[in-house]
């Protein structure tokens, strides 16, 4: 008999893939002590401000704020359709003499609203530092490699030679942007604080009997319990569904990042220029042992598109929020908010654990540069011909009929690249054959990749990775 576990569908996100911190910040257990706590900060600064609420009452809510009855809640819920308020009487049962005082004055946006606004804003806490050490590794990694010498290409056809670090640059550059994109939307994030059920405050106004600053203040105190520096001062019944569109559009613009690098590197791993770990007793297919498929670029890739693919929804739930608010948000965002920033922690976690272990095989590397370099040197040769005294023109041509007869049997016999042989053989070029190795050596090709890396490692990534200095020694091992 299949046990609970096998019978149902579980999101491969949580029970494969993501961080226990991620899937716990999203949790419903995180979700229902963050109601409470929010309960007990309205009481707390309700009873600062003069209601009549006692120490007695506030204590018995601290007491029992981890004291769910998950079972209980479910019950009631399915009796009052009603999630917030099945969790009121569920809190209220353990506290009898705090039961009166529980959610007073407040919707159930109160909760719910700002309980996802510390979720994101946790979210966006879990996934930076992970960024960091994705930046990080890889900022080792170009730096160690600013001067090898690689094909660069475009169109995916062999171009100007540029350098593997160089190339990391490339890579690093949009994490750079990302990790800036990432934490302006945290900072940018504020607490919807203790609004009502339109967000006019009128029924904390009514509590305090017509104080404004009483209430202004209520609200300022929530705020800073729940660890906020400022609230929204304009809401409908909930903050601005373009918060949520603000948040998992960066995540979304990271994902296309992601995407890219691991493109990259799946195409390179094609080439067998670079590869990604591979463990000892790993099987690359079932069929043929002999492949190492690049298996985390792979999934890195794939969970990528799910997650730019997931932005479509707050797009979608901010357009359609009539007036003050429409419940249509609620399911849509239980599904969007949570998914988009775990797919971001899983895709994170793989791209850190490959960049811990990428493999350079630069024997390959330069077998593919001899290969193309001499129709690439030709400019170099016809420059040397000229300086030696002879004419560009007949230069130029002598090259083109010996490129294109060398070009002939790489295309249409499939053999080496030759045209060196043909020039090392051609009397005109007679003048500048002593110079022929100083006119191919690759690191003349690469301009100054090696100097962009190293400038570009001092003055864009190392102040980014300054406030996560102490978070960088963290590795990564996956277990699938």
């Amino acid at each position: 008999m299949a046990s609970p576990v096998e019978d149902k569908y579980r999101s491969p996100l949580v029970s494969r893939y993501a961080s226990k911190e991620m899937a716990y910040n999203f949790s419903d257990k995180r979700k229902f002590i963050t109601w409470r706590r929010l309960w007990i900060y309205l009481a707390q600064s309700e009873k600062e401000l003069g209601l009549p609420i006692t120490d007695e009452q506030v204590k018995e809510m601290e007491d029992h704020v981890e004291d769910i009855n998950f079972a209980m809640a479910a019950e009631e819920e399915r009796k009052l359709r009603h999630d917030v308020m099945a969790h009121v009487h569920t809190f209220a049962y353990c506290c009898p003499t705090a039961a009166p005082i529980i959610h007073l004055g407040a919707t159930s946006c109160y909760v719910g609203d700002n309980t996802d606004l510390i979720m994101l804003r946790d979210g966006f806490g879990l996934l930076l530092p992970k960024l960091a050490c994705v930046i990080h590794r890889l900022a080792d990694f170009a730096e160690k490699y600013a001067d090898l010498p690689t094909l660069g290409f475009t169109h995916y056809q062999p171009a100007q030679l540029t350098t593997v670090g160089k190339r990391a640059c490339l890579w690093l550059q949009d994490l750079v942007m990302d990790m800036r994109n990432l934490e302006r939307a945290q900072g940018d994030l504020r607490f919807r604080g203790v609004k009502g059920t339109t967000g006019t405050q009128a029924s904390f106004l009514q509590l305090f009997e017509g104080d404004h600053e009483k209430v202004e203040k209520l609200d300022r105190m929530v705020t800073e319990k729940a660890g906020f520096k400022k609230s929204y001062i304009v809401t409908g019944q909930t903050y601005s569904r373009k918060v949520d569109v603000d948040c998992l559009t960066v995540l979304a613009s990271l994902g296309a990042t992601v995407h890219k690098i691991c493109t990259d590197i799946r195409l390179l791993a094609n080439l067998k220029e670079i590869e990604e770990p591979f463990e000892k007793e790993q099987i690359g297919s079932s069929a043929m042992p002999y492949k190492r498929n690049p298996m985390r670029a792979e999934r890195c890739c794939s969970l990528a598109r799910h997650l730019i693919a997931l932005v479509s929804d707050p797009l979608h739930t901010a357009s359609v929020q009539w007036l003050e608010r429409t419940l249509d948000d609620s399911a849509n965002r239980r599904i969007s908010l949570p998914e988009s920033f775990l797919t971001a922690d899983i895709i994170l976690s793989t791209l850190q654990n490959i960049t811990e272990g990428l493999v350079v095989y630069p024997k390959v590397i330069e077998r593919h540069i001899r290969h193309e370099l001499p129709f690439m040197a030709t400019e170099n040769i016809i420059m040397a011909m000229v300086k030696a005294g002879g004419n560009r023109q007949d230069c130029h041509e002598k090259i083109r009929v010996l490129s294109q007869e060398a070009a002939a049997v790489v295309k249409q016999e499939g053999g080496d690249n030759d045209f060196l042989a043909r020039v090392l053989a051609d009397p005109y070029f007679a003048p500048i054959i002593n110079q022929l190795d100083a006119l191919l050596e690759p690191k003349t090709f690469i301009g100054r990749a090696p100097q962009q890396v190293a400038r570009f490692l001092s003055e864009e990534v190392k102040p980014v990775l300054e406030p996560y200095k102490s978070k960088l020694d963290v590795t990564i091992e996956l277990e699938l």
